[in-house]
C-alpha cells in the first residue's frame, strides 16, 4: 500500500513505518538487460547453463541491479505529491546478505527514518530499506538509502 504525502507533510511522518511494496520478479531478461547497460557480463549473471554448477545453483542477478530496484520499490512505499523534482542523492550504507536467483521475486520493506529541509527548499528523505527475497531466509539488500524532493 503506497503512502501517498504532500512535500509540506513529510516532517510528521519521520520515523514511521512505510510498510511493504509489491512483489517484482527479477528475469534473467532483466539480468541480461542490466549486464549489456553496464558491461558486466560474469558468468554467475549472464551464462545460465555454466550457472547451474556454479556456487549458487544458477544465474544471480547483479547485486547493483537490485540495488537500482530500490527505485521502483521505494516509489510504490511512499508518493510524494507537490514536487517537479526527485533526485536520488546518495547511499548511506548498503549490503547485499543473499543473492537473487534468476526468476526470483523480491519487495522493499521500509521506513522514512529523517527528514530534513535542504537549500533551495527542497527535503531531504533517508529510508531504512530491506529487500526481502520470496520464500528467502535472508534479505537481498539492506539499505539506507538518501533522497531529495524540490517543490
Amino acid at each position: 500500500m503506497t503512502t501517498t504525502v504532500p512535500i509540506e507533510d513529510l516532517p510528521a511522518l519521520e520515523g514511521s513505518a512505510l510498510g511493504t511494496s509489491g512483489w517484482i520478479e527479477v528475469t534473467q531478461s532483466m539480468i541480461d538487460q542490466f549486464a549489456d547497460a553496464t558491461h558486466d557480463y560474469q558468468w554467475i549473471h549472464t551464462d545460465v547453463e555454466r550457472a547451474k554448477d556454479g556456487p549458487f545453483g544458477g544465474p544471480i542477478a547483479h547485486g547493483y541491479l537490485t540495488l537500482s530496484l530500490l527505485i521502483p520499490l521505494w516509489t510504490d512505499l511512499l508518493d510524494v505529491t507537490g514536487v517537479r523534482t526527485k533526485v536520488n542523492y546518495g547511499l548511506e550504507k548498503v549490503r547485499f546478505p543473499a543473492p537473487v536467483p534468476a526468476g526470483a521475486r523480491i519487495r522493499a520493506v521500509g521506513s522514512l527514518s529523517k527528514v530534513e529541509q535542504v537549500a533551495g527548499g527542497g527535503v531531504q528523505l533517508t529510508g531504512d530499506v530491506t529487500v526481502e527475497i520470496e520464500n528467502a531466509d535472508k534479505p537481498a539488500c539492506v539499505a539506507r538509502p538518501v533522497f531529495r524532493f524540490y517543490p
